[in-house]
């Protein structure tokens, strides 16, 4: 079945404005992004949840004017962190302790480690580190919109300058990695609709070392 759904789906370039995804197969998706594994669980970064008429627009013209985003009904904005503090991380194991019951004293132990490695990086690369993060998740979200039958269509093509600014994610310590217009495609004007999966071959994918 996970083969068979994944070839079902492709990056919809036009859908259809008049059909909108039921809240509970956004909810799904949104629940198996929040599933997907992070480094050390950190799960450094939050997702934007845009219905708006009026926001969608802006942030389609901040994706140089990709229709996705207006036609869709649904876009999920993949924010990171643009930094980890010891508060970001302290919250970690705060919820895990809660959660697990493990003792706080054991947490610090593996923790504290973390805080050592990471809060003398450079800001930039904790961004990145934290962003690579927000991929997995991203990952994960296009796999279960699959299973869902809805069409989602993965974005890197916009200005995350502005998209930062249309949501007010700098002030939140966040910063835009994807989007993901969610949908339906529409029955006419997608150039890539029902056109062949193109893809590797496995013997040039995959090298084998025994």
């Amino acid at each position: 079945m996970l083969k068979e759904k994944l070839t079902w789906r492709y990056a919809t370039k036009a859908m259809d404005p008049a059909k909108a995804v039921p809240q509970a197969k956004v909810n799904a998706i949104l629940e198996a992004a929040n599933l997907a594994p992070t480094s050390s669980g950190l799960q450094p970064f939050e997702i934007i949840v845009v219905t708006n008429p009026e926001v969608k627009a802006k942030l389609s013209a901040a994706a140089y004017g990709q229709k996705q985003v207006v036609d869709g009904s649904h876009v999920l904005v993949f924010a990171a962190w643009d930094n980890y503090t010891a508060e970001r991380i302290d919250a970690v194991v705060q919820e895990t302790h809660k959660q697990r019951g493990t003792p706080i004293e054991m947490l610090n132990a593996y923790y504290d480690g973390l805080k050592a490695q990471y809060l003398p990086r450079a800001a930039e690369v904790n961004y990145e580190h934290a962003a690579r993060q927000a991929y997995i998740a991203f990952g994960v979200a296009l796999t279960a919109a699959a299973f869902e039958e809805v069409d989602a269509t993965p974005m890197e093509g916009f200005d995350p300058a502005q998209v930062d600014e249309i949501l007010g994610l700098r002030a939140k310590g966040l910063r835009s990695v994807t989007l993901m217009p969610l949908g339906y495609r529409a029955a006419e004007g997608d150039w890539l609709k029902g056109a062949a999966k193109v893809r590797k071959s496995m013997a040039d994918l995959v090298t084998e070392i025994a």
